[in-house]
């Protein structure tokens, strides 16, 4: 089975198609028909009855009013349709989905921002088996030929798209992201690096000496012993310091804790790796090289470290991003730079998801929309399964949000023809209200977002998301040759409760006795059996049963 990701989708950037809000967040290179897709749908034929009107229910986003929006009228004027807009705010957007499913009284359709909420594939079994979701499959044969053309040339969508059973009762939001494929990087103060006549470090040793001059040899050269070597946060997006610090001994996936080998699912939570990775991180931890506050705070007490109000304190960062602690306008953002993975002991990984995709389904109709309704949805879904209808949607409308490239500029991709130009917005515009930002995020896969032009200067703003790119490549290439793919793999519904139970339980058992070793309440000799008897109590044994039964059958 191929790879595909997870994740996380992303940060606030210039380029609006990009980075909307992460989400714990491929890297495969443009391949085939899918960098240049079929031409956009055909229109529904007029009747004499007008537009056909479709109860929608979507999240409203700051700075978009649906009603209005330009690329509403647009949708709405291509394929004859009337939108009737059930709009919720972000807060509580999936109790509020479940509350419209459960009263019986739900849409025609659910347009949905994955990244704020979407169905999970339980979900999808759930709802799909049930009746309530219509199949798509021969709605896609008859009237989306770039859906189809798109499952057909990439296998990873049609893994996302198809339960079991083997119906597509609702489409993933398909946003191949390449630096939240490798969310868990490292930032490392390169000025002070400079300052302090060091090398780059390249293994958990050498990175240790760099952490402890950083603590002991005034850096930012106020005579006072205030830098914090490294920290981090307890949030998403990377900024947990444990993975990072893993890696050169055992993989971390830093979600479940997972290995494959030899396709077979197995815990890294209880190979002596693992016990040596927490060792090591611990020596750090012993000397007052890991802030403690990495293990406790949210990510604006992060922040207020690497922005402190007075002298530069921070040595090393965890993140996807460096945005994550600093200000990109401010004149600190260059002095952290990506230090690449190191090489350990037994190895030199870098986590990864291989694409940011979260599974589960962004688009559904309901058994409530008529026919007619039906087809003029899928054909608006279809839509935006090209490079224009995707980015008219997700960014705004051409000639207003983007434009087409001009001689001389620059794709994000290397040796890729520039498509897309955005037109940055100007100083106190109000808000253009012509796209539908993430709830228009249907089909962005990574030659797509490639394609897009960005300036050269990696430290301009403007250009974050070449930075992050570039960044990014010292990652790839250091996951490991097998990934489980827990975002891909789909559970037998009757098993999903009890994996839910077990995934939850031993995910916050591995972590709470992590910290308790490394932060030495829990002693790394003394107490390991229990730790791994804790496991096994817990149902370890069960839980990787189980998910192997469904990587077996989603590998077939």
């Amino acid at each position: 089975m191929k790879k595909v990701g997870l994740g996380l989708f992303s940060i606030v950037m210039a380029l609006s198609v990009v980075l909307a809000a992460c989400s714990n967040g491929g890297s495969n290179a443009a391949e085939g028909p899918a960098a240049e897709p079929p031409t956009g749908s055909e229109a529904p034929t007029e009747t004499s009855a007008g537009p056909v009107e479709i109860s929608v229910f979507a999240v409203q986003e700051q700075g978009i009013d649906l009603a209005t929006n330009k690329f509403t009228k647009h949708a709405e004027e291509m394929f004859g349709i009337t939108f009737d807009w059930q709009t919720i705010p972000s807060d509580g957007a999936k109790e509020k989905r479940q509350i419209s499913l459960a009263s019986g009284d739900y849409p025609d359709a659910y347009i949905l921002t994955a990244y704020i909420d979407q169905f999970s594939q339980a979900d999808v079994l759930k709802y799909g088996q049930q009746g309530v979701l219509v199949p798509l499959n021969d709605l896609i044969d008859q009237y989306a030929p770039n859906i189809k053309a798109a499952m057909e040339s990439n296998p990873e969508l049609k893994t996302f798209n198809t339960a079991p059973d083997g119906n597509i009762y609702g489409l993933v939001a398909y946003s191949q992201c390449f630096h939240c494929s490798y969310p868990n990087k490292m930032w490392i103060n390169t000025d002070w690096l400079e300052k302090l006549n060091l090398d780059m470090p390249t293994t958990p040793e050498q990175f240790k000496n760099v952490l402890t001059a950083f603590k002991t040899q005034d850096p930012n050269g106020n005579g006072q012993a205030d830098e914090v070597a490294l920290s981090g946060s307890t949030e998403d997006f990377g900024v947990r310091v444990l993975p990072f610090l893993m890696n050169g001994f055992v993989y971390n996936d830093d979600r479940n804790y997972l290995n494959l080998n030899g396709g077979k699912v197995e815990s890294a939570a209880i190979k002596p790796e693992w016990k040596e990775g927490l060792a090591y991180a611990k020596s750090l931890y012993d000397e007052g090289l890991i802030d403690p506050g990495a293990f406790t705070q949210n990510a604006e007490a992060f922040k207020k470290i690497g922005e402190n109000a007075g002298a530069e304190i921070l040595g090393a960062g965890a993140g996807m991003h460096p945005a994550i602690f600093i200000n990109l306008d401010g004149e600190r953002s260059a002095h952290y730079n990506p230090l690449p993975p190191l090489t350990g002991p037994h190895g030199s990984f870098a986590t990864h998801d291989a694409g940011g995709v979260s599974p589960g389904a962004k688009f559904a109709i309901t058994n409530k929309a008529s026919k007619e309704a039906q087809i003029a949805l899928i054909k608006l879904a279809d839509y935006m399964y090209t490079p224009e209808g995707q980015t008219n949607a997700a960014s705004g409308m051409k000639g207003i949000d983007w434009e087409d490239p001009a001689p001389g500029d620059t794709a994000l991709g290397e040796d890729v023809e520039p498509m897309v130009k955005p037109i940055p917005a100007k100083e106190g515009e109000e808000p253009r209200n012509a796209g539908w930002s993430g709830m228009g995020h249907f089909y962005m896969p990574k030659e797509y977002r490639d394609s897009w032009v960005q300036g050269t200067d990696i430290y301009d703003s403007a250009n974050y998301e070449r930075r992050l790119y570039q960044a990014t490549l010292l990652y790839q290439g250091h996951e490991p040759q097998e990934l489980f793919p827990m975002w891909s793999v789909w559970v037998n519904p009757e098993q999903v409760d009890e994996l839910s139970m077990l995934q939850t339980n031993i995910k916050k058992y591995i972590e709470q006795s992590s910290l308790q070793f490394v932060t030495g309440s829990k002693d790394l000799n003394a107490d390991w059996d229990g730790y791994v008897k804790g496991l096994k109590d817990l149902g370890l044994d069960r839980y990787l049963e189980i998910l192997q039964e469904a990587y077996d059958a989603s590998a077939k």
